[in-house]
């Protein structure tokens, strides 16, 4: 007779099994040696020789292409936006600083380039796939603990970023074979270097996040849910989820990142019904998320027309601004941005800046929330006559502090444009703050917000005044 138990208890066993995986993935990272899957680490080649569909998915990511379909951009008129083919104010563009050593007066190396964060092996990434594209994907910068790269250069001249263990093949095989899903510190190393200090740009991504106790973030705390970042970002085929409120590419463009979702804090999300009310109109992070840069100091203002000089690492940067225990500001966003792209008009605010990014969505606007952001400001220059931004081919600057040949060469990359004009404008850029979620004992209460020295700003925000005072009408449905 035919034993119809075994195919449900397989089922039983099977479910049980992606329940366990399901639970687990936000209390720790998978593991798994790869030692009885190859003998020798050759490169990128060898992971392709049983992920090839793999890297052929995260060739198309953003993470690779740093360009990607960009609907909730407003003015993106279809094209693919990104980090490549976009600036911002920061280290302004990749454009002229992708690759190469910058060395100051003492000989030591002081940049490497903008690939440095690029999780490739040195090439520019190309929206043609090859094999040569492929093979240039660094699968073990996100997947492999304990690895590290530094920046050779061939016989030829040219630049690859290669492990620092490539002339030691056993430390190597080793390193390679301690393959795990990516972990805090793995996206850490570069989501929280960028900007050219720890911390520095996002403000909400310090380091302190890779071990944090659970008054830092109750998500992240080890000795609480231990969640790592792919626990909500994860995505499938290597298409991230979210992108908060200033990027421009998107890789998963029908997808929302959100705390309200059936897995995680539901909706409404509160046992009291005043909060609720409250979530209706204002995202979670206004009162979960107090403060920022707690931990690291975050740049506020970066000023490319005051050439700064750091004796101690006898380099040249911008003058930067850098603060700690900052209060967020509040804007209304529904979800889209308008962004600065190269080559069009500047796009003034009403104080006279120039908008970098900047959130849309009104009180007046039903699918807008509260969110709160960085309000990051900077100086950069301005093309005469076409008043278009221009980038700086910073590499160029930090060994030797000449502003104006380094914006020379930006133009010349960019605009084809030679001897440009130029002025210099303050720029503003809104960056969502989402990460350093506190204990609901640390959230903001009723007076923070409502009381005399409350920290909203509501007419800016559209109300005539304290709403708890004035009761002003309900917003649209």
């Amino acid at each position: 007779m035919k034993n119809n138990r075994l195919p449900a208890i397989l089922l039983i066993f099977a479910i049980a099994a992606l329940f366990n995986v399901t639970e687990s993935s936000a209390q720790e990272v998978t593991k798994k040696s790869h030692g009885d899957y190859f003998e020798h680490y050759e490169g990128t080649k060898t992971c392709l020789q049983c992920h090839e569909k793999d890297a052929e998915n995260f060739f198309h990511s953003q993470h690779y292409q740093w360009k990607g379909e960009a609907p909730k951009i407003v003015n993106a008129g279809n094209r693919k936006l990104g980090k490549l083919n976009t600036f911002n104010d920061f280290c302004t563009s990749p454009t002229g600083n992708w690759i190469g050593f910058v060395k100051n007066s003492r000989g030591e190396i002081i940049s490497r380039g903008c690939s440095a964060c690029h999780a490739g092996n040195g090439l520019l990434p190309s929206e043609t796939m090859s094999r040569q594209q492929l093979e240039n994907i660094d699968c073990l910068i996100c997947h492999a603990s304990g690895y590290r790269r530094d920046l050779y250069q061939n016989e030829k001249g040219d630049f690859e970023w290669k492990p620092i263990l490539w002339k030691n093949q056993e430390g190597l095989n080793s390193v390679s074979k301690r393959i795990s899903s990516p972990t805090r510190v793995m996206c850490l190393r570069c989501h929280s270097a960028s900007g050219g200090g720890a911390n520095y740009k996002r403000g909400d991504l310090e380091y302190k996040l890779a071990n944090p106790d659970r008054s830092f973030d109750v998500h992240m705390a080890s000795e609480g849910k231990n969640m790592q970042c792919v626990a909500c970002h994860g995505g499938e085929n290597h298409r991230v989820l979210g992108r908060g409120t200033d990027l421009s590419g998107s890789d998963t463009v029908d997808k929302t990142l959100t705390c309200d979702s059936a897995a995680c804090h539901s909706s409404p999300p509160h046992k009291n019904p005043v909060l609720n009310k409250h979530s209706a109109n204002i995202n979670c992070t206004v009162c979960h998320i107090p403060k920022f840069a707690r931990d690291e100091p975050t740049d506020m203002m970066r000023d490319w027309s005051k050439p700064f000089y750091s004796a101690e690492a006898d380099k040249y940067s911008a003058t930067i601004a850098l603060q700690k225990d900052v209060t967020p500001v509040y804007a209304w966003f529904n979800g889209l941005t308008k962004a600065q792209l190269p080559g069009e008009p500047a796009n003034l605010l009403p104080d006279g800046t120039v908008g970098i990014m900047i959130p849309q969505g009104t009180r007046d606007d039903p699918k807008a929330k509260i969110y709160a952001f960085k309000l990051h400001q900077a100086k950069l220059p301005l093309l005469a006559e076409k008043n278009w931004l221009i980038p700086i081919t910073v590499e160029h600057f930090f060994a030797n502090g000449q502003i104006d040949p380094a914006i020379q060469s930006a133009a010349k990359e960019l605009y084809n444009l030679t001897s440009v004009k130029y002025t210099w404008v303050a720029t503003t850029r809104y960056m969502g703050i989402f990460h350093g979620v506190q204990p609901k004992a640390q959230a903001l209460k009723c007076m923070d917000c409502h009381g005399p020295k409350g920290i909203m700003d509501w007419k800016t925000l559209g109300y005539k005044g304290n709403p708890m005072a004035l009761k002003p009408p309900p917003r649209k449905n």
